[in-house]
């Protein structure tokens, strides 16, 4: 334990003590043990060198070259459960490692109908396996394709909830970002244009087809991008209101718009 610990310190791991324990929890033996030591001091995530990342009370498997779901994101999942009923249709564009679909799928038992998908074929691999139980029930299922495009249409104007995450970094801004990030994760997931909005406001204009009336779309955002997601999702015809996590000390914003119309 001290000499992991003295290594993962002097590459920099803030949280060395607490990172060795996981590490030590993890190798099955010393050989495997300072191989993953070794990934972790040349700077790969640890979630990746895990296999795994912990996401609203959930292990969710990940791999090299997946985006990490961030724990930030669980406030994206609370607003879309406070919305949803059991046995209702979910759609999760840009669905990662499936982290999203699995927490909503987990605080309702299992009781949905889940469609995932991302254009990122490492991504959707990580997806079914997260999915894996869900998807034997015939309860979710996972699509490699760009947004939309791959979805069934007999979802149209069926779904409860459409959730995605899409990358909201502006392109100027990818060089800021921690090397974890930029040299670990797809430059897909992060990128998301000029001002950041690309994938959001291609979400915006597709999402009206899939909702039911009264159907909510969920997308994260950040505080500098309120106005200009806002204005999209209400070009889009949608209702649109922002709603700010309280709890941690780095508020997260996620934008929630609304197909006008009773269910």
């Amino acid at each position: 334990m001290d000499a992991v610990v003295t290594r993962l310190r002097a590459a920099g791991c803030v949280f060395a003590e607490e990172e060795a324990q996981l590490l030590l929890a993890q190798a099955s033996d010393p050989a495997e043990l300072g191989s993953m030591v070794d990934r972790r001091v040349a700077g790969e995530p640890l979630e990746l060198v895990l296999g795994w990342a912990e996401f609203a009370g959930l292990r969710i498997g990940v791999a090299p070259g997946v985006f990490v779901p961030r724990r930030r994101t669980e406030h994206l999942v609370q607003v879309a459960r406070a919305l949803l009923a059991p046995d209702e249709v979910v759609v999760d564009l840009c669905c990662g490692a499936g982290a999203v679909g699995a927490a909503l799928a987990d605080g309702l038992a299992g009781r949905l109908e889940l469609h995932a998908s991302d254009v990122d074929p490492v991504a959707t691999d990580c997806a079914r396996r997260n999915l894996a139980g869900l998807i034997a029930e015939r309860k979710a299922f996972v699509y490699t394709g760009d947004l939309d495009m791959p979805l069934p249409e007999r979802l149209a104007g069926r779904v409860s909830v459409l959730t995605a995450n899409v990358p909201y970094v502006p392109t100027a801004e990818i060089e800021y970002l921690p090397s974890e990030a930029r040299e670990y994760e797809p430059l897909v997931a992060l990128d998301g244009g000029s001002d950041g909005l690309d994938v959001l406001r291609r979400v915006a204009a597709c999402a009206p087809r899939w909702l039911r009336p009264g159907g909510h779309v969920l997308i994260e955002i950040s505080d500098r991008q309120e106005g200009a997601a806002v204005e999209a999702f209400r070009d889009a015809g949608l209702e649109a209101a922002v709603h700010e996590s309280d709890e941690d000390e780095y508020p997260t914003y996620v934008l929630v718009g609304r197909r006008t119309g009773s269910a």
